[in-house]
C-alpha cells in the first residue's frame, strides 16, 4: 500500500499538476488547452474549448490548492476568469457549450452536463477559497435550470435545450455531484434539496433494481429504452452513482448502503475483465459484454465506488483499489508521456487513442485524492 501511494503522490504532485498547470494552459489566449497530440508536448487539431473542461480544470486545480500544492492558485484563477468571462453569458442564456480557442462564442447550446460541471467547480472554488461570487453565480445557474430545463412531467431535467428524446441519466448523475459538494461547502439548504430530489430519482426511476442495473438512455417518463435501441450498462457509472451516493448518505445521514452495495456489487460481477483487471466500457442489461474495450474513467471510478462502499460498510477495499491502481499505471499512465494518459484500449489491449484529452484529468485526479483521502481516515 505504501508503495502504491508514492506512486500516486508522485504522478499526482511531480507530474500530473506541474504538466498541466503549465503546457495545459493556454497562456496566449486563455483558459486551458482542450487535448494534446500522443506526443504530449503539442496541442491536437482542436479548434474549439468546450465548457465542461474548463470546469474541471476549476476543480482540479481548486481541490489541489486545499491539498497544498504550491502552483494551484494560479492555475485555479486562470482557468475560472476564462470560463466564467468567455462561456457565462448571463441569466438569460446560461452556459455556453464550445467556444473557439480565441475565446470567441462558438455554440451556445445550453447541455445540462456542462451546467452541473459548471455547479460542481463553483463548489470547489467555494470550498477551496470561500469566493462568494461562486456562490452567487451558483444560485442564478440553478434558476436557469429550474427555469429553462426542468422537466414538464416534474421528473428531472432535459438534458439539452431545445429538449429531445432520450433523456439520459449521466447529467442527473452529476447534478447530484455538484448538489453534494455546494452543500458540503456552503451549508445552503437548496442545493442539499437539489440532492435529495436526484437521489430520489435516481432510486425510483432510473435504477433498475433490486438487481442494480443502470442504463443510459431513456424514454419521456423514464422508461429504460430496450437494449435493442442502442442502450447499454456503463460500469464506470454503476461505481461512480456508488461512490457519489456513499457521499450523499455521510452528508445527509439517509441510509443508502443496499443500492450502494448492489451497484458495486453487480459493476464488479459484470463489468472487470478477470484477466488484466480492466473495466469495461459497456455491457448489456443482462451483463454480457458489448465493448470489452478500456477507457481510463471507468477504472478511476471503480477505485471510487469501492471506497464509498467500504466507508458505508466497512468492507476491504483495498485490493479492488490496488487492482484499478496498477491497471491504470501499467496500461492508461504509464505508456503515455508523463502526467499524460493513453485514453482507451480496445479489447484486443491495443492503444485506441488519437489524442490526450484534457478532461481526462477530472477523473484520475479526484480517484487519486480519494485514495490519498481513504488511507488517511482508515490509520
Amino acid at each position: 500500500m505504501k508503495e502504491m501511494t508514492h506512486s500516486i503522490k508522485g504522478w499526482l504532485f511531480d507530474e500530473a499538476l506541474p504538466f498541466w498547470a503549465s503546457t495545459g494552459l493556454d497562456r496566449e489566449r486563455g483558459g486551458p488547452v482542450e487535448s494534446f497530440n500522443l506526443d504530449g508536448v503539442t496541442p491536437s487539431g482542436a479548434d474549439f474549448k468546450r465548457a465542461r473542461v474548463s470546469c474541471r480544470q476549476v476543480y482540479v486545480f481548486s481541490h489541489a490548492e486545499q491539498l497544498g500544492w504550491p502552483g494551484a492558485k494560479a492555475a485555479a484563477d486562470h482557468v475560472f476568469e476564462f470560463l466564467v468571462d468567455r462561456f457565462w453569458l448571463g441569466n438569460d442564456l446560461g452556459l455556453a457549450r464550445r467556444v473557439t480557442l480565441a475565446g470567441e462564442l462558438l455554440d451556445a447550446t445550453p447541455d445540462l452536463y456542462d451546467f452541473a460541471f459548471f455547479l460542481f467547480a463553483l463548489g470547489w472554488r467555494f470550498k477551496a477559497r470561500g469566493d462568494s461570487r461562486c456562490l452567487s453565480l451558483a444560485h442564478e445557474t440553478l434558476d436557469f435550470i429550474d427555469r429553462r430545463f426542468r422537466h414538464q412531467g416534474g421528473e428531472g431535467f432535459h438534458a439539452v435545450l431545445p429538449s429531445v428524446l432520450p433523456r439520459e441519466q449521466n447529467p442527473h448523475m452529476h447534478m447530484t455531484e455538484a448538489a453534494l459538494i455546494l452543500s458540503e461547502a456552503s451549508g445552503d439548504a437548496r442545493f442539499l434539496s437539489l440532492a435529495n430530489e436526484m437521489v430520489a430519482l435516481f432510486k425510483s426511476k432510473i435504477c433498475q433494481m433490486p438487481a442494480a442495473v443502470l442504463p443510459e438512455f431513456f424514454g419521456n417518463d423514464w422508461t429504460p429504452l430496450p437494449a435493442t435501441s442502442n442502450n447499454w450498462v456503463e460500469p464506470g457509472h454503476q461505481f461512480e452513482w456508488a461512490w457519489i451516493l456513499s457521499r450523499y448518505q455521510q452528508l445527509t445521514g439517509r441510509d443508502v448502503t443496499s443500492v450502494v452495495e448492489a451497484l458495486v456489487n453487480w459493476a464488479e460481477s459484470h463489468g472487470v475483465s478477470a484477466s488484466n483487471k480492466l473495466t469495461f466500457n459497456r455491457v448489456g442489461f443482462d451483463g454480457s459484454p458489448i465493448d470489452r474495450g478500456s477507457r481510463s474513467w471507468p477504472n478511476t471510478e471503480r477505485i471510487k465506488g469501492w471506497i464509498g462502499l467500504s466507508e458505508l460498510t466497512g468492507v476491504d477495499a483495498w485490493p479492488r483499489i490496488e487492482e484499478s491502481t496498477e491497471a491504470l499505471f501499467s496500461w492508461h499512465l504509464g505508456q503515455a508521456p508523463k502526467g499524460c494518459w493513453v485514453d482507451q484500449f480496445d479489447s484486443e489491449g491495443r492503444p485506441a487513442s488519437e489524442i490526450i484529452p484534457t478532461s481526462t484529468l477530472y477523473h484520475v485526479f479526484l480517484a487519486f485524492a480519494e485514495v490519498l483521502r481513504f488511507q488517511e481516515t482508515s490509520k
